[in-house]
């Protein structure tokens, strides 16, 4: 063997432990700044509160990593002049994650006449924690009568309601759609999603 090959040999052996370590670190980070790098456990009993919980917990898990490691090119992205860029159809998951998290409080939706101005990371962290605490608030209470948890809007003086079966079809179904959009998105602007998650078991594969 040439010396050089040896030397390289011997330094990627020594260097390995290290760069496993820096990986685990980055991995340490990311699941304790945001909810979903991987699904929570499922609850031991199926209720309807604790079903609808795991819907939104499998909405989060594949939200966090279709949104992890966007680059600018990523959120620019669109795939014709018709259609939403990446950070718009962002934008959009994130306005359905609040009226998720705002018909489990039971508490009506209001459009804010001037929209927010607010970074890629502020959007994900937020849609992310929105996600979360509908969740948490569905499983703290798994005998929660869901007929009291409806999807309400109000513009002006005018409120319209309706029940917790239109959430599922509506806003869970619809934000399930986009991410799965932002996912082929990533792809066609050259930053496919991270080959080692496993939608199925909610984690990386090892």
């Amino acid at each position: 063997m040439k010396p050089f090959l040896l030397l390289f040999g011997i330094s990627f052996i020594l260097n390995f432990p290290s760069i496993a370590q820096s990986e685990k670190t980055m991995d340490d980070n990311l699941i304790s700044e945001l909810p979903y790098y991987q699904i929570p456990d499922y609850p031991e009993n199926y209720t309807p509160a604790t079903v609808a919980a795991r819907m939104i917990d499998g909405l989060g898990f594949r939200y966090f990593w279709a949104t992890e490691s966007l680059r600018k090119e990523d959120l620019e992205f669109k795939p014709n002049d018709e259609a939403r860029t990446v950070l718009e159809t962002l934008d959009h998951i994130l306005s359905l994650s609040l009226v998720i998290l705002n018909a489990i409080k039971n508490e009506a939706n209001i459009r804010s006449p001037e929209k927010e101005d607010i970074s890629y990371e502020q959007l994900r962290k937020r849609t992310l924690e929105n996600l979360k605490e509908a969740s948490d608030l569905l499983k703290s209470d798994k005998e929660k009568d869901l007929t009291n948890c409806n999807v309400i809007f109000k513009r002006g003086e005018k409120t319209t309601t309706y029940p917790f079966w239109n959430l599922i079809n509506g806003p869970i179904a619809d934000a399930i759609w986009h991410v799965g959009q932002v996912v082929s998105f990533r792809r066609s602007s050259g930053n496919p999603l991270h080959p080692k998650v496993n939608v199925f078991n909610g984690k990386l594969r090892d």
